[in-house]
């Protein structure tokens, strides 16, 4: 287990500093070319594009806070296969755009050295690569910590360009406002949209993250906004103070911008603050990319060493060290053009996987999967959107997508010699099948994972109330019954437990009964007696689907809390019994009661509830 080291600041900043890249500082002149001032309009709806996998993957870091999420999520969900696949994948695309932010950093030396060569370029970005590779083995607190002191540093400048530019802005500028027709708008807005993909990095580290329930949906969300509007208002002021001949094809374009309204200082700002974004993408990358290995060999879908932790700064150094070596031999041996489109073909991919995910996830009828955010509107919003995606994949080009398959032949490859013969691990996916077609569904150890995950996500420390319902009897209950025949049930699943006769127990239910009513509520009973001994204490969970008719006059019982005691244990049955009104009163208690599938999913509704423990 990685220690939590991350709060809100750095997951925020994780996310903001891997989508401010060349998106913002190489595209705008690129984009421009095709579809005029209109990329405006173009970057607002890529960002839009982004909100749906935004969602869904907050959804799925909240319910399963693990290193590697992105392969974790679509593993469990959708199977070894496809988690091997979405595991290499997933590493490949992110390695290979930080390696591309590393080479960025590597060609801003040539502003400083207008005669250095190709060779100055690679060097520069193998330091830079070196260089986050030793702050990310000293301690993830200490990459947090750098990421966070870049990207406000990057922020800051963006801002004070912002803030020049905009009064300089010039409405001619904008016409014609979309020479390329409404068709364009849409295809940069598909080349600009890999540029947000960045926002879901911090998924892959959502296990190192403090209050992860709070911090990663609102620090995704937060940089989402900010972000967002960062990317809008400074294309727009871009557009706005640059001759179209100057703008079209530029791959400086910000800086170009930033010279015409604040001259030679506002260009070396920007290229600071280019470094910067180039740097807040390398650092976050490695830290993301090399989550995944450790995830994969935590589950023997690669080699065992990869999972293993720094004793000293807790920090997956030997992951870090094969994603870090790969880097390197990408800066001094490739040529990345067409396998940076590959890397953004294979994370519109992820993405499509992401949201599937949660469709599987949320209607596989697994009680233990208990996000604490939600997104909305699934399955319609997911379903939508993995469509818009299949349509952005195909526009990437041949080669992306030859280059894709082919990746995707070889994890294949992959999963049939090495993978397929070391884990029998069953997905979301397969009980979803299973529990369309039968209603009997055995435990698996998927829910048992999910369990554990959502009480050290709410880091949980179980109680005596937990420790009685882990070990109590539960009686499911198809048909109508008498609450006598509850009664009886009853004392036949309790008489060895606690050594006492069954008709002894029947007869003191009956006589409690007959004292006053144990019904609550309508629906809700809690039956309790009181027996010889010391220190006993006992509880008996019950569900019984068409009712136990306890009167004519009252809505029958469907679910019942039993509880059994000794008089010496009264102050303990006070305690239970606001436990039980704690576990009823959740709001969806009701329904997961009734939709669970086998008495260890009724176990787990009560065992995961939020309510205070002792």
């Amino acid at each position: 287990m990685l220690k939590k080291q991350l709060g809100f600041f750095s997951v925020f900043s994780i996310a903001a500093g891997a989508m401010i890249s060349s998106g913002l500082f190489i595209l705008p002149g690129l984009a421009f070319a095709k579809a005029g001032p209109a990329i405006v309009i173009s970057y607002f709806l890529a960002g839009l594009l982004m909100i749906p996998s935004m969602l869904s993957n907050a959804e799925l870091a909240t319910a399963m806070p693990k290193s590697g999420g992105s392969y974790f999520f679509v593993e469990r969900s959708l199977g070894p296969i496809m988690g091997t696949f979405a595991g290499l994948a997933n590493w490949l695309a992110i390695a290979l755009k930080a390696t591309f932010a590393m080479v960025g950093i590597g060609a801003m030396a040539t502003m400083l050295f207008p005669q250095s060569g190709e060779g100055t370029i690679k060097l520069v970005a193998a330091g830079a690569c070196l260089f986050f590779l030793l702050v990310n083995l000293s301690s993830v607190k200490e990459t947090g910590r750098l990421q966070v002191a870049l990207v406000i540093m990057l922020i800051g400048i963006l801002i004070f360009f912002i803030t020049k530019a905009i009064p300089s802005v010039r409405p001619d500028k904008y016409t014609p406002f979309a020479p390329g027709g409404i068709k364009n708008i849409f295809v940069v807005a598909g080349i600009v949209f890999v540029s947000f993909g960045g926002l879901t990095k911090v998924i892959d580290v959502s296990e190192e993250v403090r209050n992860g329930p709070r911090n990663i949906p609102l620090g995704m969300f937060t940089a989402f906004i900010v972000v967002n509007l960062l990317y809008v208002l400074v294309v727009f002021a871009v557009v706005g103070t640059l001759p179209a001949d100057a703008l079209s094809g530029s791959l400086t374009p910000v800086a170009l911008s930033a010279k015409t309204v604040a001259g030679p200082t506002g260009q070396i700002l920007i290229g600071i603050a280019a470094f910067l974004a180039f740097a807040t993408t390398a650092n976050a990358g490695l830290l993301s990319a090399s989550r995944t290995p450790l995830a994969m060999s935590r589950d023997g879908l690669v080699p065992k060493f990869l999972s293993k932790s720094g004793k000293r700064f807790h920090t997956p150094h030997f992951s870090l060290l094969v994603t870090a070596g790969f880097m390197l031999i990408v800066i001094f041996t490739l040529s990345i053009e067409n396998l940076v489109k590959t890397a953004s073909t294979i994370m519109i991919i992820m993405f499509v996987l992401m949201n599937l995910s949660v469709i599987i996830m949320r209607h596989s009828g697994i009680q233990s999967y208990r996000p604490t955010f939600k997104a909305p509107f699934t399955p319609w919003i997911q379903i939508i959107t993995i469509v818009i995606y299949l349509f952005l994949i195909f526009g990437m080009g041949d080669i992306p997508l030859a280059l894709t398959g082919t990746f995707a032949i070889i994890a294949m490859v992959w999963y049939l010699f090495y993978v397929q013969r070391r884990i029998d691990r069953e997905s979301a996916i397969v009980y979803l099948v299973k529990n369309v077609v039968s209603k009997h569904i055995q435990r698996t150890g998927l829910e048992e994972e999910l369990k554990q995950l959502a009480l050290g996500r709410d880091e949980i420390i179980t109680d005596r109330f937990d420790e009685l319902v882990k070990n109590c009897e539960i009686l499911d209950i198809e048909e109508k019954i008498s609450a006598t025949d509850l009664f009886h049930r009853a004392s036949e699943a309790l008489a060895k437990r606690l050594n006492i006769g069954p008709n002894e127990l029947y007869e003191l239910f009956v006589a409690r009964e007959k004292e006053s009513a144990t019904v609550v509520k309508p629906g809700l009973a809690i039956p309790h007696i009181v027996v010889d001994g010391q220190n006993v204490f006992d509880i008996l969970l019950v569900r019984c689907k068409e009712g136990a008719v306890f009167s004519e006059l009252q809505e029958p019982v469907r679910t019942a809390f039993i509880l059994i005691g000794s008089s010496d244990e009264r102050n303990y049955h006070l305690k239970a019994l606001m436990s039980i009104a704690h576990v009823v009163s959740e709001a969806e208690f009701e329904s997961r009661w009734f939709a669970a599938r086998n008495i260890e999913q009724l176990r787990d509704i009560v065992l995961l509830s939020g309510r205070k423990r002792d």
